[in-house]
């Protein structure tokens, strides 16, 4: 069989992708040596579910169609889901309206494509924010991510990285 050094990245790769290389690229590689289906993992599909209901709630369409599982109801209980929505209606953001929501990316980094999306902009004079939406408990999100958001939205836009903040909204 081949070795895990004998395989190579991808020419492009997702963000969430980019930063499983970045912490064990070894890992990564052998995952993608011999890949294995995976369910969505609960917390997936309910944060899938929480980023519809935000971007209905600020009034927004995604510029995608609804991801799979985004609809499963009988995954989460109405308390779950109702939580999550009184988390974010508490922050700052419940009142604001983005610039942009689930704003698709092609960026190149490291000689590699990395895509993804950033899942709300906001501006405030010639001030960005990029802001993730979390759905776990724990505060446990790589900064590079945000890191990623801020480098795509200053290619696309031409904006200095100054000009650009980042952050993690844990509802």
């Amino acid at each position: 069989g081949r070795r895990v050094s004998d395989h190579t990245l991808p020419g492009t790769l997702s963000a969430s992708d980019f930063m499983a290389v970045h912490q064990d690229a070894a890992n990564f590689l052998a995952r993608r040596a011999r890949p294995m289906p995976h369910p969505p993992s609960p917390a997936a599909l309910r944060g899938t579910r929480f980023h519809t209901w935000v971007e209905e709630h600020l009034g927004q369409r995604p510029l995608f169609e609804e991801l799979p599982g985004a609809a499963d109801d009988e995954l989460f209980t109405d308390a779950e889901i109702a939580e999550l929505r009184h988390g974010f209606l508490q922050t700052p953001y419940a009142d604001r309206t983005p610039f942009a929501v689930e704003v698709p990316f092609s960026i190149v980094v490291q000689g590699l494509v990395l895509r993804g999306r950033i899942d709300a902009v906001y501006r405030d004079g010639d001030r960005w924010e990029m802001v993730d939406w979390k759905t776990n408990v724990d505060a446990t999100a790589d900064p590079l991510q945000l890191a990623i958001y801020r480098y795509a939205w200053s290619q696309m836009m031409g904006v200095p990285l100054t000009a650009i903040a980042g952050v993690f909204v844990y509802v």
